[in-house]
């Protein structure tokens, strides 16, 4: 069976899980960590995407992300490719990294953020690589660290996960490690790594009864969260298909939108290309980054280069034109 498209929307939130080929290192030691923490930050920075949770093991990591301006799929492409080649290089050899394409789970945020960032962060101590939560506050490759105070990571937003355990800061971090310190004897939470009918409706018990009285759920393996959520998603994810399947079909190219930008608001396409900064250029220039990016399904490296601006400028284009485009309803220019 083909494998399903990946589903993703601004605003997602995904559970996402790598792993070494042949469950194979994919850090050896710290000189690794550290290289991939570093580029971690770098990426996530550059494309504002928000990070809730995270942790490295030795041939696995997780993380906890939201999708900004930049799809998932481009965040994780750029963090693992540019990781892949400089693990080959360090250590001279070639080949695949990992396991075949990482695993992206689109959660429902209530109930399941708060539980997903205990998980992640429990993973050292269910592994055996931390003893105890004395130890895991001192492990300095999971995002818990930043949330009890012990480390600060500029690109890791504890705000939003303390926000959800008291008003003051030294209040909601106590509240978070009674929190976590309370999932620690549930060991490990398959319903948590992936998503499926028998998983969003709560198990099998449960699944057999609104069967018994007739009701039926929808379910997806790329989700976690109620059978009302996964609907949503789909429907949204059949729209936004829909909308790209339709533009692909009338041509309609990141050039042909660029013309089509530049007539709607009367400006020169070499305005486009160079770094003008008129107030009507960088708003054409922004509807433009959102509708190809968003719309079309062009990458930002792709639109950067008919542009001469560098992806992550791009990337914070996205956003900007976002608001743009709704208020002028350029959708007209996808039909």
């Amino acid at each position: 069976m083909p494998r399903k498209a990946r589903i993703d929307a601004p605003g997602a939130l995904h559970h996402i899980i790598i792993r070494g080929i042949e469950r194979k290192d994919i850090f050896r030691g710290d000189q690794d960590r550290e290289s991939f923490v570093a580029r971690l930050g770098r990426v996530l920075l550059d494309t504002s995407t928000p990070c809730f949770a995270w942790v490295l093991l030795s041939n696995h990591a997780h993380f906890l992300l939201r999708t900004g301006v930049v799809p998932i799929a481009t965040v994780m492409r750029r963090l693992l490719t540019g990781y892949a080649q400089e693990f080959n290089r360090r250590y001279r050899r070639h080949g695949q990294l990992f396991q075949n394409r990482y695993k992206s789970i689109l959660c429902e945020e209530e109930p399941y953020l708060l539980e997903l960032v205990r998980y992640i962060h429990l993973n050292p101590i269910r592994a055996g690589t931390v003893e105890n939560l004395k130890g895991l506050r001192s492990y300095p490759w999971s995002g818990h660290g930043a949330l009890v105070g012990r480390v600060k990571r500029e690109w890791q937003d504890t705000d939003y996960v303390l926000g959800y355990f008291g008003k003051s800061v030294k209040e909601a971090r106590k509240a978070y490690v009674s929190f976590v310190s309370k999932g620690v004897k549930e060991g490990r939470r398959p319903d948590l790594t992936g998503g499926g009918l028998v998983r969003c409706v709560g198990g099998w018990k449960v699944l057999k009864e609104l069967r018994r009285v007739g009701l039926r759920v929808k379910g997806d393996e790329r989700m976690l969260g109620r059978g009302s959520f996964v609907e949503d998603v789909l429907k949204h994810a059949e729209e936004e298909f829909e909308a790209r399947t339709r533009a692909a079909s009338k041509g309609i190219t990141v050039k042909e939108m660029m013309a089509r930008i530049a007539h709607h608001y009367q400006i020169d396409l070499d305005d486009l290309r160079s770094g003008n900064k008129a107030r009507q250029v960088v708003k054409a220039r922004s509807a433009l980054c959102y509708l190809t990016v968003r719309k079309l399904g062009a990458t930002a490296v792709e639109v950067a280069g008919k542009l001469n601006i560098s992806p992550s400028a791009v990337s914070k284009s996205v956003a900007r034109g976002q608001a743009f485009a709704q208020v002028e309803k350029l959708d007209k220019f996808l039909r």
